[in-house]
């Protein structure tokens, strides 16, 4: 499965898509493609199409076990101000929420992000698109900004750096601080 997602420092995972005005067969498999590999993906919430190789605005994020394509996404709007999401444990302790991405294995870090958004986006129906909205919150607004950030060519390392948040090497349960520098230097 990871040989068919796009590692960084891949040149396609800077590029922005684009609009999908048309459903027609590529697209179909384009989408049941991204589809099966984020179903049989372990850790992977969601999955943009610029991880697979194709530069055109959908992705996919698992949904209590069901993979939903978004066609065309928008942030519409956010509520409140950007913060690094916590995790809290049921005794109350709070720990760091630390984001990965299938196209950086074993490398998580700090993002901020907005907890509350109102989103937009387009599905197929009798193959044609059509509209909907809704307000997210918690674990499924921060995959949709992680997700509608690779479709602008926008990567969660971006966000790291330009924050200054914590980034990690994590392999064989052994969590490493890593800098974020050496990373983006990878793709000079």
């Amino acid at each position: 499965m990871r040989s068919e997602i796009v590692m960084f420092p891949n040149k396609i995972l800077r590029a922005k898509t684009k609009r999908i005005e048309r459903v027609d067969e590529k697209l179909l498999e384009e989408i049941r493609k991204l589809k099966k590999i984020l179903e049989e993906s372990e850790n992977g919430a969601g999955l943009a199409a610029t991880q697979i190789g194709i530069s055109k605005s959908f992705l996919g994020i698992k949904d209590k076990g069901e993979v939903k394509i978004l066609i065309n996404p928008i942030m519409e709007a956010s509520f409140g101000e950007k913060v690094y999401p916590k995790i809290i444990s049921e005794g109350g302790g709070e720990s760091d929420f630390l984001e990965g991405c299938l196209s950086f294995p074993d490398l998580y870090g700090t993002v901020k992000r907005f907890l509350k958004i109102k989103v937009s986006w387009e599905e197929i129906r009798n193959k044609k698109l059509e509209t909907r909205h809704e307000t997210l919150e918690g674990f499924e607004a921060i995959v949709w900004q992680h997700e509608e950030d690779h479709l602008r060519g926008v990567l969660f390392v971006d966000h790291i750096k330009e924050e200054g948040g914590k980034f990690y090497y994590w392999k064989d349960k052994e969590k490493i601080k890593v800098d974020v520098n050496e990373i983006l230097v990878k793709e000079k």
